[in-house]
């Protein structure tokens, strides 16, 4: 990416640059933002591929699929690189064109993928077949080596998770139960919830002891104000009183502060 920004004259270069790293930032947590801080960059720079390519995953992230798939395709067009071709062919699926992202599942770009892009391809197309109610060939799109393999690769934990959901949504539940177990120990950075999926086959349920304690703190609050309203509306009482020889003071308090302040809104993948 620098090397593409080092055409750019020096001052908008690094304008683009420090919206896309916003963008980086943000995308999982705030993806609304992450794709308004890509719109400027995409303003700013839009002959530039991983401008196009981050642009893509800013729409992609907040569900705007065609756009993605358009940006996506820029981004190939300038590169000439298949690394995109699995998240092009999921956003065939976003589009409700899951034929399609089998379609792409068989065309020569998938064997020019490395073995996680082939991966991605092969989760994207088991994907496909569930959203075509084909859960059978879904299940055996993801019976693979990677899947069977003991060793564990960054992309183990979500081969093995959606492995397993296909095989629940089948009604194969012990095996399932088993798959899932592979896929949480294999997740070591929490990428998936197979842990909450287990509990729920195994008939577990969380209680959030933070959720409970803050309740009980917001009824302990609210029986001490309710014994403090009496003496509060007395002593306002004779605050009112008083207030009634000062009314001007006030008056003219508020007309130098010019009356009540506005409120201030915030900004939202």
């Amino acid at each position: 990416m620098r090397q593409e920004l080092m055409s750019l004259p020096k001052t908008l270069a690094e304008d683009v640059a420090r919206n896309l790293v916003m963008v980086a930032r943000l995308i999982d947590e705030d993806p609304e933002q992450a794709y308004a801080y890509s719109r400027i960059a995409l303003r700013l720079a839009s002959r530039v591929a991983a401008v196009r390519e981050a642009a893509g995953f800013a729409a992609y992230a907040t569900q705007k699929y065609a756009e993605a798939l358009a940006e996506f395709r820029a981004a190939r067009r300038m590169t000439g690189s298949v690394e995109l071709w699995p998240v092009m062919a999921d956003c065939e699926r976003g589009l409700g064109r899951p034929e399609r992202a089998l379609a792409m599942a068989g065309e020569p770009e998938v064997q020019k993928l490395d073995k996680a892009g082939q991966v991605e391809m092969r989760l994207v197309a088991a994907g496909a077949r569930r959203d075509m109610d084909q859960l059978d060939a879904a299940i055996v799109t993801l019976q693979s080596p990677e899947l069977a393999s003991n060793s564990v690769q960054p992309w183990t934990a979500r081969l093995r998770y959606a492995y397993a959901d296909a095989l629940l949504a089948a009604g194969r539940e012990d095996e399932a139960r088993e798959w899932f177990a592979k896929a949480l120990e294999s997740d070591k950075d929490g990428t998936t919830d197979a842990s909450d999926r287990l509990a729920e086959l195994d008939g577990v349920e969380f209680v959030d002891a933070f959720a409970e304690d803050a309740e009980d703190e917001a009824d302990d609050a609210e029986e001490s104000v309710r014994g403090k309203d009496e003496p509060a509306a007395g002593a306002a009482e004779g605050v009112a009183d008083e207030a009634g020889d000062t009314g001007a003071d006030v008056d003219a308090v508020e007309d130098a502060d010019g009356g009540d302040g506005e409120r201030r809104g915030g900004a939202e993948r």
